[in-house]
């Protein structure tokens, strides 16, 4: 199989059998063999209805459905799992990404890219989608050092070998560029046509950015840290443990220098919880060194070619 078109879908029945259509007409003039699979996010309308005729009518449609709705990195992960194709595209099934851009994304893949990221430059969405997506696109860049303008956009293409090695949820789906550059994948970007929404609503939230800006401390924090935890919770320690023998050296000078009293001060409790509080982070940083090396931390290697 040469390529796979994974669509997420959750309550989009009037846009099913159109972005199908439109898909139809865009592989049939590229020489290559496809499928396309979507994904039924547990939706409550007659989304997975339209989506079973549709594959009643044509052999390369694939279908799954969610009991309940269970978000979108979810439905790419299943999709990833079943992909055949040795290129996969994503792309919303909102009709707002416009397959015609399909071609483009696989003569950069076949340029020698992994990943394809779609750059919705000129978004016809309104300014309260628009504002918040810019800055989470800057932070998002600052944070992971790859630099995308549109880290939001579910239209993107990857070779085979990129989706078997990472497993995405919660709201992974949008860093999956990130995720595959922290592993020596080669990622790119490419401006794409954006059109208007014209049936449904859209699933956007504020309560998603704040969940994404969650998720992406996460994977940074395990992408970093993950192969050498002391050096995350070793400095804490350390800094804890400092301010409580910088406090207790006062507290010596005003006993035996100044002759006062320290055993009803706060800041000798002060001191003991921070020596505390810093040989805990540092145990546990001792812990999860010895975790990462029994593990073996095998899941990061990607082995490029095998002869």
């Amino acid at each position: 199989m040469d390529l796979t078109i994974i669509i997420p879908a959750y309550n989009e029945e009037k846009n099913i059998s159109e972005i199908y259509q439109s898909l139809k007409k865009i592989l049939k003039d590229i020489d290559n063999t496809y499928e396309i699979i979507f994904i039924d996010d547990g939706s409550s309308d007659s989304t997975f209805s339209e989506i079973k005729r549709l594959r009643n009518e044509d052999s390369k449609i694939r279908a799954i459905r969610f009991n309940i709705n269970s978000g979108k990195s979810a439905a790419l992960n299943q999709g990833f799992k079943i992909a055949n194709g040795e290129i996969i595209i994503t792309m919303d099934a909102d009709m707002q990404d416009d397959p015609e851009e399909i071609p483009r994304f696989i003569e950069k893949i076949k340029e020698g890219y992994d990943v394809v990221s779609g750059w919705k430059q000129k978004r016809k969405d309104p300014i309260s989608k628009t504002v918040p997506s810019k800055i989470f696109n800057i932070v998002t860049s600052q944070i992971t050092g790859l630099k995308l303008h549109d880290y939001n956009c579910g239209f993107k293409a990857y070779k085979k070998k990129v989706i078997k090695n990472i497993n995405i949820y919660g709201e992974l789906h949008r860093y999956i560029p990130a995720l595959a550059f922290w592993k020596g994948f080669s990622v790119t970007e490419i401006t794409v046509n954006h059109h208007k929404r014209k049936h449904g609503k859209s699933k956007f939230g504020t309560g998603r950015i704040f969940r994404g800006f969650f998720d992406l401390l996460t994977v940074k924090y395990l992408s970093i840290f993950l192969k050498s935890p002391l050096h995350f919770f070793g400095p804490i320690g350390i800094a804890s443990m400092s301010f409580g023998i910088l406090i207790g050296f006062y507290l010596v000078y005003l006993r035996y220098i100044l002759d006062n009293r320290i055993g009803d001060r706060p800041l000798l409790m002060l001191s003991v919880l921070l020596l505390v509080i810093g040989l805990q982070f540092i145990s546990m940083g001792f812990l999860g060194e010895m975790i990462a090396k029994t593990n073996g931390n095998m899941d990061d290697i990607v082995i490029d070619k095998e002869l």
